[in-house]
């Protein structure tokens, strides 16, 4: 059974494997070299409370992590966050992508946040189907905006309007 919790500096290590697997193997992210621990603990301590971070975990192993982010670093986007979802290469396929989209998603409303936007590699269709289900919409695509593995790629846009 997955269980799906604010994320905690302890959990740091177990996210930071996930996210430089993904840096390394997949378009997940624009990343292209790995993230240091320090790195990822600056990443954490910036996370304020209209930004959380959640690890979904089964039986004692986080299995992934979302969170939401800044949008931009101007004010008057201060309630537009933007989403990430990361799944332990061994566990995707199983539904916990889906899980964690819809919890952070909740979470985002809960801390007074306006809008989530998502940025996704146009070529990640299980990802845009899964924000679809969820109720986020389509807003875009900016093409050629990414090098990762010698290809240009795609993004995206996706948006969640809270009413």
């Amino acid at each position: 059974m997955i269980t799906i919790r604010p994320a905690t500096r302890n959990d740091q290590q177990a996210i930071l494997d996930i996210y430089n697997e993904a840096v390394q193997n997949t378009t997940a992210t624009f990343d292209t070299t790995e993230r240091t621990m320090e790195k990822q603990l600056e990443w954490f301590d910036k996370h304020k409370a209209n930004h959380p971070v959640l690890v979904s975990e089964e039986n004692g192993i986080i299995t992934g992590w979302a969170s939401l982010s800044p949008w931009s670093d101007r004010c008057a986007y201060e309630t537009t966050v933007e989403v990430s979802v990361y799944i332990h290469h061994e566990h995707r396929g199983k539904g916990i992508g889906s899980q964690l989209l819809e919890v952070i998603t909740q979470e985002g409303k809960k801390v007074k946040n306006h809008t989530i936007i998502s940025r996704i590699t146009s070529e990640n269709k299980s990802s845009i189907h899964i924000h679809e289900k969820i109720g986020y919409k389509s807003i875009g695509t900016m093409r050629e905006v990414g090098v990762k593995f010698g290809r240009l790629l795609d993004v995206h846009m996706m948006q969640f309007l809270f009413h």
